[in-house]
C-alpha cells in the first residue's frame, strides 16, 4: 500500500468511524433528538457498528486500522515502523472531518442547547453537557484508575485484534472486520463503564479538538486537564498487546 492510499484511506475510514461514534452519543444525549435517553446498549452497539463502516470502507486501502493504537500495536509485532507516521496523520484528520461531519448532522439539537429565560435546575430546558458526544468523561475521576482501565481496555482491543490474523479463514472471508466491531461492542459493555472506554487515542483527542472551537451554545468544558489519559492509556494497552502477541504467538 502507498502512503497515499493509506493516508486517504484512513482519512476516510476514521471519518466514518467518528461520524456513527460521535452521531449516536448525540442522538442519546441531545435534547429534541428522537434516540434521546435511548442508553448505553445503543452507544456501544452504535460505535460498534461505526467501526464496521469505518473499516470495511478503509481496508481496500489502508487496511483499516483506525486507531493509533492498533497501528502501534502491529508495529511493535512485527518491526515495521516506516509507515506509522502515515497512518497516525491520517486518523486524526478523520477524527476531526468525523467530528464536525457529527456537529453538521445535530446542528438544529446543538443550537437548541440553550437554557430559555426562567427555567430552574433540572428542568427539560436545562442545557445538556456536550463533550460526551465528542470525547471520553470518566464517571470517577481517578487519573491512576482511569489510565488503568484505558490501558485493559485497549489491551483487549488490540491482542485479539492481533490474533485474529492467525484464525484461517477469516481475512478471505471478510468476516474479520466484523468480528473486530462485535468486539468493539463487547468491550463498550463490559469495559466501558468506568471511563467511556476512549481505547483510540485519535477518536478521543480528534474530536476533543474539535468541541474546543465549535461554537455550541453551553457547550461547557474540553477537559483538557483529563485529555492526556485517553491518549496515554491506549497507547500503552497498544504497545503492551503487540509485546504479548510478538511474545506469545
Amino acid at each position: 500500500m502507498s502512503n497515499g492510499d493509506i493516508f486517504v484511506g484512513e482519512i476516510i475510514g476514521t471519518a466514518i468511524l467518528i461520524l456513527f461514534g460521535a452521531g449516536v452519543c448525540a442522538a442519546v444525549t441531545l435534547r429534541f433528538s428522537k434516540a434521546r435517553a435511548s442508553g448505553w446498549i445503543v452507544i456501544a452497539f452504535g460505535w460498534g457498528f461505526a467501526v464496521l463502516a469505518g473499516a470495511y470502507t478503509a481496508a481496500p486501502l489502508s487496511g483499516g486500522h483506525l486507531n493509533p493504537a492498533v497501528t502501534l500495536g502491529i508495529a511493535v509485532d512485527t518491526g515495521e515502523w516506516g509507515k506509522v507516521w502515515v497512518y497516525l496523520l491520517g486518523q486524526m484528520v478523520g477524527a476531526v472531518l468525523g467530528a464536525v461531519l457529527a456537529y453538521l448532522v445535530y446542528l438544529a439539537q446543538f443550537q437548541a442547547n440553550v437554557r430559555k429565560e426562567g427555567t430552574t435546575e433540572g428542568t427539560a430546558d436545562e442545557p445538556v453537557p456536550t463533550l460526551g458526544i465528542f470525547s471520553t468523561v470518566p464517571e470517577i475521576r481517578n487519573p491512576v484508575a482511569n489510565l488503568i482501565t484505558e490501558i485493559i481496555a485497549t489491551v483487549a482491543l488490540v491482542l485479539p485484534v492481533l490474533a485474529f490474523g492467525l484464525t484461517e479463514g477469516l481475512g478471505e472471508s471478510g468476516t474479520t472486520v466484523l468480528i473486530v466491531s462485535l468486539l468493539v461492542v463487547g468491550i463498550g459493555l463490559s469495559l466501558g463503564g468506568p471511563t467511556g472506554y476512549a481505547i483510540n487515542p485519535a477518536r478521543d483527542l480528534g474530536p476533543r479538538i474539535v468541541h474546543t472551537f465549535l461554537p455550541i451554545p453551553n457547550k461547557g468544558t474540553s477537559d483538557w486537564g483529563y485529555a492526556w489519559i485517553p491518549v496515554v492509556g491506549p497507547l500503552i494497552g497498544g504497545t503492551l498487546a503487540g509485546l504479548i502477541y510478538n511474545a506469545a504467538f
